[in-house]
């Protein structure tokens, strides 16, 4: 019975860094976005799907939730100096399109490989 304790702190601290990933994943969609306008790629609406993923994944839990953690921290890690590059490129006046459409590409299959992580019965 002494480890119950802790075994509830670690239960709010996975809480407390599935809602951090909220944050990160909007602000990973955002950035997405970014790398689509300066792919020269029309607006891409998000579906549903996308924009619950948090939810979804945190409803899944369990080694779902710790997969879809580090790699939200793995597509964070890819798309900061991936954004940078891209803007310091435009910032010199040279063409950021092919490496911005690249960088689009590995968000793209990085965010559905994330998003199968949702068992099917989970997916509106």
């Amino acid at each position: 019975m002494t480890d119950l304790p802790s075994k509830r702190r670690f239960a709010a601290a996975d809480l407390r860094d599935a809602s951090a990933m909220d944050v990160q994943w909007a602000a990973l969609q955002e950035a997405g976005s970014a790398v689509a306008t300066l792919a020269g790629l029309a607006f891409e609406k998000q579906d549903a799907r996308v924009q619950r993923f948090p939810i979804m994944i945190r409803d899944a839990a369990g080694w779902r939730l710790d997969l879809a953690m580090q790699g939200v921290s793995d597509m964070i890690a890819m798309m900061e100096p991936g954004v940078k590059a891209l803007l310091a490129v435009a910032d010199r006046g040279q063409d950021p399109t092919a490496a911005a459409f690249s960088l689009w590409c590995e968000f793209r299959e990085a965010r559905s490989a994330l998003m199968s992580l949702v068992p099917d019965s989970d997916c509106p």
